[in-house]
């Protein structure tokens, strides 16, 4: 008996995008030579896929959950923090609160705190001796502080102690960056009286982490080389741990992730997957592609299913930068070519829409692509944005993306009772 087909998923970080009048009125994906990516449209069905609630921008952590078999319902609840402390191998204890974070170019401003950068220059170095210098901070009522450095800018900061909860509000601005100052932190319900405390002890812990790193050494350099300081810390995605549970747990699947990105890995983490990551592995155009693809490949030989994440292509949106996103579709196309084997199932898509004009996540459907040597076949030749508005699968869901890719692969029963939790948004 033939072997039940191996699976692939490619999820390229902020893979969608909009018209840009510098391209002619294209895309970054419309504007790049992608012969690979274009070959597995001819021979297999394309379409547009909502990540989550269409029309609503979502981040990576939500976006990627739902195509590593997250049920909706779940995903609604899912908070940012504990992903990233799983990513950074943080265990969080029952009680503990813990957000994302950048550390960031914050400057003094009267009575509050003026955001020049929230990521700081993309700083690189240096974000170990930054966290150890407001490491176990106290904030009073027995609540203390601690960061972990995560890549690059990212990292996580997390509060220990009675009486918290993540029922808080971001300090984070974020991208459209409107107003351009750190926020303060408040109970989503003013009648809470544990988001409160919890609220009161971010707020204490952004203003003494800026006292201490504008005067920090690391600082001091980084100014005497004309490079943006770090000079705060701005929090956002607050949450408490909690067990997760997945639909390719339910089907008892062996899973590989792939990847450079540290809620990318957090998540494969806490779904009990196998994490595969390496020093060459970045969340910046550098990442080493071919390397990623031999550690897909491999980790083939023992799995059902793999995936690749790469973070590069929202790191160019991020910066508006859609030459560098095409550049770097073409150096993607180039390093998946030996992926498409035989007996195999192959994915793309994306987690999110990035629009490379404005800098900032967005609502849109992403571009997918479903390639299987028994699958269906559209009349799509190319891909891109605008291409798979035409395509076979038509739009659809991340769900059921994941789920028509595990039909191809023979890994779907006839629908039972027990299957219903990871189907169901509500």
């Amino acid at each position: 008996m033939k072997s039940k087909p191996k699976g692939v998923i490619i999820i390229l970080d902020g893979l969608g995008d909009r018209p840009n009048q510098s391209l002619d009125g294209q895309t970054p994906l419309e504007a790049a030579r992608t012969p690979n990516l274009d070959r597995l449209v001819m021979h297999g069905q394309c379409g547009q896929v909502d990540t989550f609630v269409p029309g609503m921008p979502v981040g990576t952590h939500t976006g990627s959950s739902l195509y590593m078999g997250m049920a909706p319902r779940d995903a609604y609840k899912l908070a940012r923090g504990p992903i990233e402390a799983s990513g950074v191998g943080l265990p969080v204890q029952p009680g503990d609160v813990v957000m994302r974070c950048n550390f960031a170019t914050l400057e003094a401003d009267k009575e509050r705190l003026n955001v020049l950068d929230r990521r700081a220059g993309r700083i690189k170095r240096g974000t170990d001796e930054l966290a150890a210098a407001l490491n176990s901070m106290d904030l009073g009522n027995e609540i203390v502080a601690n960061v972990f450095p995560a890549t690059q800018h990212r990292g996580v900061v997390c509060l220990s102690g009675p009486h918290l909860s993540q029922s808080i509000s971001d300090t984070d601005p974020g991208e459209l960056g409107s107003p351009r100052y750190v926020l303060s932190s408040a109970a989503i319900d003013e009648d809470d009286a544990a988001a409160s405390n919890t609220a009161r002890a971010v707020n204490d812990f952004v203003c003494r982490s800026f006292e201490i790193l504008r005067e920090h050494p690391v600082n001091q350099k980084r100014l005497r080389s004309n490079e943006l300081p770090a000079t705060g810390i701005i929090t956002r995605g607050a949450g408490m741990y909690r067990e997760m549970h997945t639909l390719l747990n339910h089907l008892k699947m062996k899973v590989a992730v792939v990847a450079g990105e540290r809620t990318v890995l957090g998540l494969a983490k806490l779904f009990k997957y196998t994490p595969i990551s390496d020093p060459g592995f970045t969340s910046l155009p550098d990442t080493n592609l071919k390397a990623k693809v031999h550690a897909v490949l491999t980790a083939l030989e023992s799995n059902d299913l793999v995936y690749l994440h790469v973070k590069g292509t929202d790191t160019c949106s991020h910066d508006k930068d859609p030459q560098g996103k095409i550049s770097m579709l073409e150096k993607i196309d180039a390093a998946i070519a030996p992926l498409a084997g035989p007996n195999r199932v192959i994915g793309v898509a994306a987690d999110h829409s990035t629009d490379s004009i404005l800098g900032r996540h967005c609502g849109d459907p992403v571009p997918g692509i479903i390639y299987a040597s028994n699958g269906r076949v559209d009349t799509c030749q190319s891909y891109g944005e605008t291409t798979c508005m035409q395509g076979g699968l038509g739009r659809i869901s991340a769900n059921t993306f994941l789920l028509t890719i595990l039909d191809l692969m023979n890994r779907l029963n006839e629908y039972r009772p027990s299957d219903g939790r990871f189907l169901l948004r509500i």
